[in-house]
């Protein structure tokens, strides 16, 4: 039976001829490849955090103070990674989360067909944002038979928001992921001090572009035409605040499971239950939102515990498998990866983005091998011990 652990065998063989890895495994390789391949407003939108980015640092620093504690004498000679998800069978626990310029990680642009294709050839689910450089359709299309999920932007507009959540249900997304802190931008300095925000130069509004309502909006003209008027009217709509109340409404857009991206409170899980929510995010935005708060791996065992069997979807931070590995043990149902996929991207495309999933799944699958793990349900009943400070 092939494990993700055999990219590691792969790996070696290939040296034996005197081939070498043509993208690093480890994440600080891929960060300073990228630095040199990525342009520099793109590369500060990535790695770009709030404030002093005190937040954004403190998510990835976290994981090293949770540790797994080995169980011996068991066969690990096959292991499962699989899950289920909302009716899904999943090969594995791992997704790649929703990154608003991740059209631009790409030197063609279109780099949200690049990590669909990564979706289909890995099996790894992409969560696809509603800022896109090529629509929702053609995204879940480059997908093949990988599954995806639609992250909400939720518009003002109430007409545009019922149309975006048509369309990813037509198109076969299998939820929709509703991002509840950013209806407004946190403050960013090193995109302030660039002046620089993609959106407003017409960047990845490809959803919004091929819409028929936003085309409505202004004038049922190709939005192209009179760039600045349809950014305009994309920033006159971009971001509702939403409140508990707009719940039913949400609800009544779509028959798929609906995710609510960005609790972090216990209260606020149980209130989501409540309602009749069919997922939970715990997520602080990869500390791009909201600086001076808690490292989200930190809020996780909080979240899992209130969620009961709701499932939880995690991101912010990971870096590499053992952080997934984590993560899944603390009681993440899945675990969203942001980062190093896009530096990936940046280095070869779908190419660099295979890579990097399969090094994550590969470092993550050795790591439950050696530890004496077989399975998740094993990992996440040994659970994750936090270290002293």
């Amino acid at each position: 039976m092939p494990h993700y652990g055999d990219y590691q065998t792969e790996i070696y063989f290939q040296g034996l001829h005197g081939v070498l890895p043509k993208y690093p495994v480890d994440f600080a390789g891929l960060v300073a490849r990228a630095q040199a391949a990525m342009p520099p407003s793109t590369l500060k939108y990535v790695q770009g955090g709030c404030g002093d980015e005190h937040t954004q640092d403190g998510n990835a620093a976290a994981f090293k103070h949770w540790g797994l504690i080995p169980r011996m004498m068991v066969d690990c000679s096959t292991r499962d990674l699989s899950i289920d998800l909302f009716g899904m069978k999943l090969p594995s626990p791992l997704f790649m989360a929703p990154i608003g310029v991740t059209g631009l990680c790409t030197q063609d642009g279109h780099g949200d067909l690049a990590a669909a294709r990564a979706a289909a050839a890995t099996g790894v689910p992409m969560v696809v944002s509603t800022l896109t450089n090529d629509p929702l359709e053609d995204v879940a299309a480059a997908m093949g038979d990988t599954p995806g999920m639609f992250q909400l932007y939720t518009p003002r507009d109430p007409e545009l928001a019922a149309s975006l959540v048509s369309r990813a249900e037509a198109a076969g997304y299998k939820a929709i992921v509703v991002t509840l802190d950013t209806w407004v931008t946190g403050w960013r300095p090193r995109d302030l001090n660039d002046s620089n925000f993609p959106q407003l130069r017409g960047a990845v509004l490809a959803n919004y572009f091929s819409d028929p309502r936003f085309r409505a909006m202004v004038g049922g003209k190709d939005p192209k035409s009179d760039l600045q008027t349809s950014v305009m009217t994309w920033a006159a709509t971009f971001g509702k605040v939403l409140t508990w109340a707009d719940l039913p409404w949400l609800r009544s857009l779509t028959k798929l499971p609906i995710v609510l991206k960005g609790i972090c409170h216990p209260d606020d899980v149980r209130r989501a239950k409540d309602e009749g929510v069919d997922g939970i995010y715990c997520s602080n935005h990869g500390g791009r939102q909201a600086n001076g708060g808690v490292a989200a791996i930190d809020m996780l065992p909080g979240v899992v515990e209130a969620a009961g069997e709701t499932p939880v979807l995690f991101d912010s931070g990971v870096r590499s498998g053992s952080d997934v590995a984590k993560a899944l043990a603390i009681g993440a149902t899945a675990v969203g990866v942001g980062r190093p996929y896009s530096y990936g991207l940046a280095l070869g495309g779908t190419e660099g983005a295979v890579h990097v999933l399969r090094s994550l799944l590969a470092e993550a699958d050795l790591l439950m091998a050696v530890d004496g793990f077989p399975t998740i349900k094993a990992l996440r009943e040994a659970g994750a011990v936090r270290l002293p400070a």
